[in-house]
């Protein structure tokens, strides 16, 4: 089964989510891609920057899991949203 773009955007949206709750995470996430707080905000809404985020996500096996864990979603979600973004196209966002 695939995943909408809207159902991409929406799980894209609740990684980001997770990744401002997390102390540890979020400075990595902002200093590996040049994102400020403020593009957080900004920039959530777009397509480009939710790929990023997933794009971030998938960088570490770990951190799919504890997405994945914390939200009851299977473990390839997050893979399947990242290439319904880019519209199927294997993009490095970061």
């Amino acid at each position: 089964m695939s995943i909408t773009a809207q159902s991409a955007e929406t799980l894209a949206l609740n990684v980001l989510g997770w990744l401002v709750g997390n102390d540890e995470l979020l400075p990595v996430f902002l200093g590996s891609t040049g994102a400020s707080q403020g593009d957080l905000r900004e920039r959530a809404s777009e397509p480009e920057f939710l790929g990023s985020v997933l794009e971030f996500l998938m960088l570490d096996d770990s951190w799919v899991v504890a997405f994945c864990d914390a939200n009851s979603v299977p473990y390839d979600l997050p893979a399947q949203a990242k290439a319904a973004l880019s519209g199927g196209a294997n993009i490095h966002w970061t």
